[in-house]
């Protein structure tokens, strides 16, 4: 496995399930991680998991997300005034799962905003300026009225959430759909090409690095160099979950319902004859 292509979001929520990893690793924005995985130039990576409902190909690592079961902090709407009056909400292009999330949300309360790229995405531009996903960072100009609104996600978000405490209100991705429907949301999974060999013990690899991380969380959050240290242990304690059981096996089906129903995905998915069709999860 020593030519292993892995590729990992670079969030702070991501690091209980990569620190320690021995090898290479491609740190990217969670669209671009995507793109890659889907083109054969990563065999393995923690991925958005609406790349898996769209091409259902990949084995899941079991046991194994980000996931949560109430607010989860990092995924957010930015705005003034109220959600029902949002009359834009910017878009994170680096974002594929939480866009459409928030969609089926939307969905959910009657509310149609206008959904717009925001078109900042600059790969080439200095990593310390943008962020660790690559991302402009946003700011509060970029939000002159109570009708305008922003998606933050991942690190963006936690930073904007610092730098501008008390000047937004931020609706919660993870809170509103565990009000929904009462179940864990599943934002990234471990996703394995379907031709690597020997993927059982790959996901075996996975699964211990994630234990012995959580295990010695104290020591990961020592590490840490931006986010303040009890900040750290909220997110990871109160906000994350890590596994991926029954319950966030349940709360990735549904996700899947309702894209299907929202026709987010592939045709062909959309229009299958059976609106009850089983997500084909393939769990090593």
């Amino acid at each position: 496995m020593k030519s292993l292509r892995i590729g990992c979001v670079k969030y702070l929520n991501a690091q209980p399930l990569i620190r320690g990893w021995a090898g290479d690793v491609d740190f990217d924005h969670p669209s671009a991680l995507c793109n890659k995985l889907a083109r054969g130039e990563l065999d393995v990576a923690l991925a958005s998991s609406f790349e898996f409902l769209r091409n259902p190909v990949y084995q899941v690592v079991d046991d194994v997300s980000i996931s949560s079961a109430g607010p989860v902090y990092s995924v957010v709407v930015a705005h003034r005034g109220e959600i029902s009056e949002i009359e834009e909400i910017e878009l994170d292009r680096a974002s594929e799962t939480s866009a459409k999330l928030l969609r089926c949300l939307l969905a959910e309360l009657g509310l149609n905003p206008r959904l717009v790229p925001n078109g900042e995405f600059n790969k080439s531009a200095r990593p310390d300026v943008l962020g660790s996903a690559g991302c402009q960072p946003a700011v509060a100009g970029s939000l002159p009225a109570t009708s305008n609104a922003r998606l933050l996600i991942g690190d963006q978000a936690l930073r904007f959430r610092q730098s501008h405490a008390g000047e937004f209100h931020f609706w919660d991705l993870g809170e509103q759909w565990n009000k929904l429907v009462g179940l864990p949301f599943v934002y990234a999974l471990w996703l394995i090409r379907p031709e690597v060999r020997d993927s059982k013990t790959l996901a075996e690899r996975l699964c211990k690095l994630r234990d012995e991380n959580l295990a010695d969380i104290d020591k990961l959050i020592a590490e840490e160099n931006e986010f303040d240290h009890d900040f750290c242990r909220r997110y990871y304690r109160e906000n994350l979950h890590f596994s991926f059981g029954a319950k966030e096996k349940a709360g990735l089906r549904e996700f899947n319902r309702r894209c299907r129903e929202q026709r987010l995905l592939p045709l062909e998915q959309v229009e299958a004859e059976s609106r009850d069709v089983d997500l084909p999860l393939r769990c090593v």
